[in-house]
């Protein structure tokens, strides 16, 4: 195989074109088939490998840094850049990131794993490039998808107004290029990226300009007439707007049209931008054929896919799961369905994840009443916010690791102005092998300290079911964490269901003298666990599903303090400033100073990919590491 002797990305330049074509065939099948017994990110990854290939053929990593967005298409660079052999470990715990990482290579010039970053940190990179007199190549590969965040438009227009030597690539998935246009643009590209012409454009405008009086005039024109020309062939008028060159589109799977396109962009030292178009997925027909599908996705079948009988039909890594034991994302979704029946200001808003939160059925039974308003959160909170002032009551439901995105929109659209927004936070707590740009553990932390906003965490899909009710009927900000994963519903979902829900009641699960175990959300199971290994061992734990992260049951925690003096509180989230946090405060408010407290839940550090029992047992948060930890306390 030619992927065995890639040692570096300097291997590539002595393969011809046929050779190069064999290796974009052979990385293909190499992640086919480890992406099929690890689990990750598929279609996004068979997208890029031609463009990737050219990229490494054409620059010199890691002197030239090449930057990807989101991260999760870097399967193909991490192949090219010496980590064949750590290719098994894809995921695994203790082995390669799924993503662009640091401190893994330093062919990684930027860690990344969240959206539209890529334009505005390469442009830094370029910028202390040119502060030092260093000189090397900057390339920032973003997708389409990704190109709908402001973020991206503010690097791209902080980019254009610097002037600084950036390569932005445009990796399109979504158009496809006609044979004529193609054709066209094609040579149009040639054109624009070849030495004379550049030479020519800016011997033509310094010349123009130098014309006293009509000069600058007159090359205005000029510009606008080669845009006019441009624009006729090409979508690019916005790029050129900003600032850019334009380049495209071009086929993003033609190993020698890429070549040549890259290397003459090499010699432009401005800001210029490449529109690739690429099929996502390509080279395998079920992705190709559902790439949402196969954006993320567990083990499968090579032959069969993923939609083999006993695998989750679905996306973002949801694993076996019997149909008794749904995901808590349909849980929510089916959830939302029923209560917008019966209530009509009811809408849905995601950023870009109609299928992870579990909104797609949603979106098919109230199409008018679902807004994927792209990759953008902070809009998708703000435009909420503009719709609860109406009287509506929007429902979003945003990964936890994403919602970190429109903090401020929060703070400020929302919670200060106590509009009925709703949060389903998808993904709370440990979320497994994407690693630690996906954890989903500092949402207790960033919002229960927010004025107006009551925070939620369901035991199970029973209580998920109630409260959703109760939130979208309360009449001020709310936000609901669950975690990736099944839940258990109760054997009749229609007649064993909690009536309701109450602001701020907790309830006692089993009763105890000796400790009270205090959990919030999916850290509740193994507490009762764990309560019955104590047990075993004469002791008995009162334990407590707190249900309301904000506002706290007070009255019952302070009530069972005066009794029980060893309280352990559980939560899979930052033991800094979470719910472990607001019981101590709440034991400090009340001058309970005698009762002694241990937190279990995540220390400071970032938790890395890894299966999601893996880590829950790294960090305590299994029944067992539960049961140590309260007995050894008690000692």
């Amino acid at each position: 195989m030619l992927i065995e002797n890639i040692k570096s990305p300097q291997d590539l330049k002595s393969l011809s074109t046929e050779e190069l074509n064999a290796l974009a065939e052979e990385i293909r099948n190499v992640i086919i088939e480890r992406v099929s017994i690890n689990g990750g990110h598929l279609a996004s990854n068979l997208g890029v490998v031609e463009l990737t290939i050219a990229l490494h053929y054409v620059f010199n990593s890691p002197e030239d840094k090449i930057v990807w967005d989101v991260g999760h298409q870097a399967y193909p660079h991490k192949l090219l850049t010496g980590r064949f052999p750590l290719f098994p470990t894809l995921r695994q715990y203790g082995g390669m990131s799924g993503f662009p990482k640091i401190s893994e290579s330093p062919h990684d010039a930027f860690g990344t794993g969240h959206s539209s970053t890529s334009i505005s940190a390469a442009l830094g990179i370029a910028e202390a490039r040119d502060q030092k007199g260093e000189n090397f190549k900057v390339i920032a590969v973003i997708g389409d998808g990704a190109m709908t965040s402001g973020l991206a438009f503010e690097g791209l227009n902080h980019a254009g107004h610097l002037k600084k030597d950036l390569i932005v690539i445009l990796n399109d998935n979504e158009m496809s290029i006609s044979p004529n246009v193609g054709a066209m643009s094609n040579y149009l590209s040639k054109v624009i990226t070849s030495s004379f012409f550049q030479k020519f454009r800016k011997e033509t405008k310094a010349l123009l300009e130098g014309i006293p009086k009509i000069g600058e005039s007159v090359a205005k024109i000029a510009q606008r007439a080669e845009g006019s020309l441009k624009g006729f062939f090409l979508p690019g008028g916005l790029f050129e707007d900003l600032g850019f060159t334009y380049v495209g589109p071009i086929d993003g799977h033609d190993i020698p049209l890429l070549i040549e396109t890259l290397r003459g962009t090499k010699e432009i030292k401005e800001p210029v931008l490449i529109h690739t178009v690429t099929k996502k997925g390509k080279g395998y027909k079920f992705s190709e054929d559902d790439p949402c599908v196969y954006h993320g996705t567990g083990p499968f079948d090579t032959n069969m896919g993923v939609r083999q009988e006993g695998l989750k039909d679905n996306v973002d890594l949801e694993q076996k799961a019997p149909k008794s034991d749904p995901a808590y994302s349909d849980v929510f979704g089916n959830a939302l369905i029923e209560i917008a029946e019966g209530d009509k200001r009811v809408v849905a808003v995601t950023a870009a994840m109609k299928e992870g939160t579990g909104l797609a059925k949603f979106a098919e039974a109230f199409p008018e009443r679902l807004y994927d308003v792209g990759i953008a959160e902070p809009h998708a909170a703000t435009f909420a916010a503009g719709l609860a002032t109406q009287g509506l009551r929007p429902v979003v439901a945003i990964y936890s690791t994403f919602l970190q995105r429109a903090y401020d929109e929060i703070v400020h659209d929302i919670c200060l102005q106590n509009l009925p927004v709703i949060f389903a936070i998808d993904r709370a707590g440990v979320v497994g092998e994407d690693g630690p740009t996906h954890q989903g553990v500092f949402d207790i932390s960033f919002l229960r300290h927010i004025p107006n906003l009551v925070f939620m965490a369901p035991k199970d899909g029973e209580e998920l079911n109630a409260m959703m009710k109760f939130a979208v009927n309360h009449n001020g900000p709310s936000a609901i964490r669950y975690p990736r994963g099944k839940t258990c519903m109760p054997s009749d979902n229609n007649n064993n269901r909690l009536s309701e829900i109450k602001l701020g009641k907790a309830e006692i699960l089993a009763e105890g003298e000796d400790v009270v175990i205090i959990a919030a959300g999916n850290t509740v199971a193994p507490c009762v666990k764990a309560a019955e290994l104590l047990k075993n061992d004469n002791i008995n734990s009162c334990v407590v599903n707190i249900r309301f992260i904000k506002p706290l049951d007070e009255d019952l925690i302070i009530s069972l303090c005066k009794r029980v003096k060893r309280i352990v509180t559980v939560e899979e989230n930052m033991l800094a400033g979470g719910f472990g946090s607001a019981i101590l405060e709440c034991l400090n408010n009340a001058s309970l100073h005698d009762v002694k407290v241990k937190r279990i839940g995540i220390g400071d550090e970032f938790v890395e990919h890894g299966a999601q029992g893996i880590l829950r047992k790294k960090y305590g948060l299994d029944e067992e590491g539960i049961y140590k930890t309260a007995k050894e306390f008690l000692k």
